[in-house]
């Protein structure tokens, strides 16, 4: 800071991102998103089914991408609450922001709760699908219900005496027929709970997410703002929490574990978690690099915001490392069938190259850079090192779910797809469709955020202390 921040420095009403500045930028995302979105119906409804089965995977990576950041959003608007940050004040709009773009990317989300794509994603549902085709919805609701009733029986059951009893219902009894292991997680993995997870998702988190900013922008315009606001938005962050724990793990089981039911991780969840909360920071530092580039939040961020954002980039990468190792090793170690088949396919032909350099570009770089004190001060190369782990976060997701599209598409239709195989020549370009679509309407619904309300909470009691910060 050049000098100490009054309340003389800070504007009766805030400082407002001219929507004019970035009219164009919205309109070229809008018309990308429509172009690529019409695009993307064909190619997952209409076009050839070995092209629909491909773009599927594509749609899946992208989406996923844009929902961790999204995810992470909505992770440090919460934190931030809960934690009664002061330093984080300035830049809590910012993440306010971010996270309400989550409710938004239901829209991309609607392709996952139709069949037609499902069939490709997830072969458990095919099972499902075959063993269950003449009983009706509601029969398969209602005996869903009472199955996860008669689980939870079994539990209680179990510790006092040791004794079990068979759920009995025709759905599992014809998978226990069809596939043991697929019938012994059918109290959660059965159709009727998958699509209820997948709506609720996004309606709770993105009510979490609506309700927190709400109640931060209407500190903006109250004639008393006082506490009242901090005090509500701490209280109903620490209530909320759980609801993004959930989300973020039972949405990276359900969707990206989902692709292969027969593998499990008990630290996937963990894992997402870790990316989110990496790259969400990442966007946050770009963007308030690029607001302060375009003269706003002058006198409300400094280079020690920088210092403090850069801090927690390093210390998630750390975490990430951590957690990515602590699931490779547990793994390894125990040499279960089940659980080494997802390393084994990621160390097959050119996905070991890019699993071994993903361990280099995610943590080893990221690591050696990010433990510099004077870089994480400098803001323009603070930005550039957050550009650069958003793309080794596309590398990661991508290893993570595109491994296994040769494979299941094998599996589901050796006719159409081909042989077995890791890698499907020239799929990359739906990939890259899928992804720069998603990120267009991403990009569009951010943008749209950064207008509507000030860029940072002016009447917040403790805007000048993070003003003023010092580390």
């Amino acid at each position: 800071m050049a000098h100490h921040v009054t309340s003389h420095d800070i504007p009766v009403n805030g400082e407002h991102l001219d929507s004019s500045k970035i009219s164009k930028l919205k309109t070229i995302s809008l018309a990308v998103m429509v172009l690529g979105g019409l695009l993307s119906i064909y190619l997952l409804f209409l076009a050839p089914k070995s092209q629909q089965g491909s773009y599927a995977y594509s749609w899946v990576f992208a989406l996923f991408y844009f929902f961790t950041l999204a995810l992470g959003g909505c992770f440090w608007t919460l934190l931030h609450n809960v934690s009664n940050s002061g330093w984080g004040t300035s830049v809590r709009r910012v993440m306010e922001n971010l996270g309400s773009v989550f409710p938004w990317l239901s829209i991309f989300a609607i392709p996952l709760l139709c069949p037609n794509v499902q069939h490709y994603l997830f072969e458990w549902m095919n099972t499902h699908r075959k063993v269950g085709g003449d009983i009706s919805l509601m029969t398969l609701t209602t005996e869903w219900l009472a199955g996860s009733w008669n689980w939870v029986l079994n539990g209680f059951r179990y510790l006092f005496t040791g004794e079990t009893v068979p759920m009995a219902s025709t759905m599992a009894e014809r998978l226990h027929h069809a596939d043991h292991l697929l019938f012994n997680k059918h109290w959660f993995m059965n159709l009727p709970f998958w699509y209820f997870r997948t709506v609720m998702f996004f309606a709770a988190l993105g009510y979490v997410i609506y309700r927190l900013r709400k109640l931060s922008t209407a500190q903006d315009t109250d004639p008393n703002p006082g506490t009242v606001h901090l005090f509500k938005a701490r209280r109903r962050a620490a209530a909320f929490l759980p609801i993004l724990a959930l989300t973020v793990t039972f949405a990276a089981f359900d969707w990206l574990k989902g692709l292969d039911y027969t593998w499990f991780s008990t630290m996937y969840g963990v894992y997402i978690f870790a990316g989110c909360a990496i790259n969400s920071m990442a966007v946050i530092i770009i963007t308030v690099f690029l607001l302060r580039r375009a003269g706003y939040l002058k006198h409300v961020v400094s280079a020690e915001h920088f210092h403090i954002m850069g801090k927690l980039l390093f210390a998630f990468t750390v975490f990430w490392a951590y957690v990515t190792f602590s699931q490779f090793f547990l793994i390894w170690y125990a040499n279960i069938t089940e659980e080494t088949k997802y390393f084994l396919i990621r160390n097959t032909e050119g996905w070991n190259t890019a699993s071994i350099a993903l361990v280099i570009l995610h943590f080893v770089l990221p690591f050696v850079v990010l433990l510099q004190q004077w870089l994480k001060k400098k803001p323009y190369l603070l930005s550039a090192v957050a550009i650069y782990m958003l793309l080794v976060h596309a590398l990661d997701l991508y290893i993570a779910v595109i491994p296994e599209r040769g494979i299941s598409l094998g599996n589901i239709d050796h006719k159409t797809f081909g042989n077995i195989a890791v890698t499907i020549p020239n799929a990359w370009v739906g990939d890259v469709l899928a992804f720069v679509t998603i990120g267009a309407g991403f990009v569009f619904f951010y943008l749209r955020a950064l207008t509507q309300h000030a860029l940072y909470p002016h009447r917040d009691p403790r805007i000048l202390e993070s003003a003023n910060l010092s580390n």
